[in-house]
């Protein structure tokens, strides 16, 4: 299957936002709480994946949760107690990019978590989501898959792009390395937490594009109704002439574009 062009990948993804928008609609109307997260290995596509479902999106209700390594204070703490601080609350949107699992992923696989700490967690992860559910929260699990040449193919181009270059870090090069034992780890996990209440849902992300389509698709077809009726919103008229944008005494920058006089700078 050939790979999905821009442009017809922008015009199939365009009535689904409009559907996720009604989605956001309906969760502030009601106070539904969506909780989504995001897995997969590096360079499978999760940060597409998410923009693709909050960009149309008022990001003070959407909200995205990236974080980073636990500090030595998190540590000591519960597990999933650092997570559990950003859950949405009513009327809100969470996508996690990564999340607890974190712990039977990289933890596993790199050794920052011992076999007891995976096995502890595997069992409490399925109980903690349980509750989550059982409390009327919407979740759900989505793992994003990719072949291992593909993976090559994109840590080879964030090397070449300066651009993409930060997303590298030397746990993606460990990582290139240990490509079965994600997969071994990935397997357990599934086992372990694919459950009635929280299933997993994998979708192939060897096309980037339509991989979000397809996790978009998935998505809205598993909600309820979101249909509500559009708020109904008075636009009088200004009663004057609309008014010109007048500037201080700062100069405004020029048209764009612009360039660098690097001669001045000498």
């Amino acid at each position: 299957m050939k790979p999905l062009k821009r442009k017809q990948y922008d015009k199939l993804i365009e009535p689904m936002q409009a559907e996720l928008v009604a989605m956001a609609r309906w969760a502030a109307a009601t106070g539904q709480r969506i909780c989504i997260l995001f897995e997969g290995r590096d360079t499978a596509g999760k940060g597409g994946a998410i923009r693709a479902v909050s960009e149309k999106l008022n990001p003070r209700q959407c909200k995205i949760v990236a974080l980073s390594k636990p500090s030595d204070v998190e540590k000591g703490q519960w597990y999933f107690q650092r997570y559990a601080c950003h859950l949405p609350g009513n009327g809100e949107i969470t996508l996690f990019d990564r999340s607890w699992y974190n712990r039977a992923g990289v933890e596993k696989v790199m050794g920052f978590a011992d076999d007891a700490q995976v096995t502890a967690f595997l069992k409490a992860a399925a109980l903690f989501e349980r509750q989550l559910v059982t409390d009327g929260m919407l979740l759900f699990k989505y793992w994003l898959t990719s072949d291992q040449a593909c993976q090559e193919e994109r840590f080879a181009e964030r090397l070449e792009d300066p651009l993409k270059r930060w997303k590298l870090s030397p746990i993606d090069l460990a990582a290139r390395a240990k490509y079965a034992d994600y997969t071994a780890a990935r397997e357990a996990m599934l086992k372990a937490t694919n459950t009635k209440w929280a299933p997993w849902t994998l979708v192939n992300f060897n096309d980037q594009k339509r991989g979000r389509l397809t996790l978009v698709r998935n998505l809205l077809d598993r909600l309820p109704n979101t249909n509500i009726p559009d708020d109904k919103i008075d636009w009088p008229p200004l009663g004057h002439e609309p008014l010109e944008e007048r500037f201080g005494a700062v100069k405004p920058i020029a048209d764009f574009p612009l360039k660098r006089d690097r001669t001045k700078d000498d």
